[in-house]
């Protein structure tokens, strides 16, 4: 595994990684875990930072002594609540303006359906795609775009984002120092990325197969 690309050697090893930060950073190392859960949700050109797997690992290294884990759940619950927020926002306010004008692929239309979609199920949706890479990063930015009411959407948000960060920081705080978790952490981060991964692949698979029925 010596001879990945960059961006997948950051995510099966983010033990060695995260260990590097820490040293190098101390204190701030709190700053940087922000900023990625945050922009990982936050901005919907980076849906391919590390999310579940990152928490876990963190919460091992809070259950090691290197990190405070009530600081951590408190910087990482505030960093997926506002990074949903600012998402939401987005969609928002770019959604309507971008689908003002009909064109070949973007249709006023899509606005309707997706607005008539988060009425009926935005609230489950925000919930659960919490827990989905890059579905997480994409469900508050339609969300904003169909104009889900916004107390609603905040309500939900809290609770999934909430449940996402006790899941799998507290999993890794508890878990993640086991001996046979410490011996093969890299296969532990691989699974968790594929099992977080298989529904949303599974969503995209059956919505090709729906089409071309």
């Amino acid at each position: 595994m010596d001879q990945l690309p960059p961006i997948i050697d950051i995510f099966l090893h983010l033990d060695r990684y995260l260990g590097a930060i820490l040293e190098q950073y101390g204190l701030w190392t709190y700053l940087i875990l922000f900023l990625v859960v945050f922009c990982e949700t936050g901005l919907v050109v980076t849906p391919f930072l590390p999310g579940d797997s990152l928490l876990f690992v963190v919460g091992a290294f809070a259950a090691g002594g290197w990190l405070d884990i009530k600081w951590l759940f408190l910087d990482l619950a505030v960093a997926a609540i506002l990074g949903n927020i600012v998402n939401y926002a987005i969609g928002s306010r770019l959604g309507p303006a971008v689908l003002e004008r009909d064109t070949r692929f973007l249709k006023r239309e899509y606005l309707d359906r997706t607005a008539a979609y988060f009425d009926k199920y935005g609230a489950t949706t925000v919930v659960i795609a919490r827990f989905l890479p890059i579905l997480r990063t994409f469900a508050p930015f339609m969300a904003g775009v169909g104009r889900m009411n916004y107390a609603r959407f905040t309500l939900y948000n809290f609770v999934g984002c909430l449940a996402w960060v006790v899941s799998f920081l507290f999993g890794g705080y508890f878990f993640g120092n086991i001996p046979f978790m410490k011996q093969h952490l890299t296969w532990v981060v691989l699974g968790i990325i594929v099992v977080s991964a298989v529904p949303s692949v599974w969503a995209v698979l059956r919505r090709k197969k729906d089409h071309s029925a």
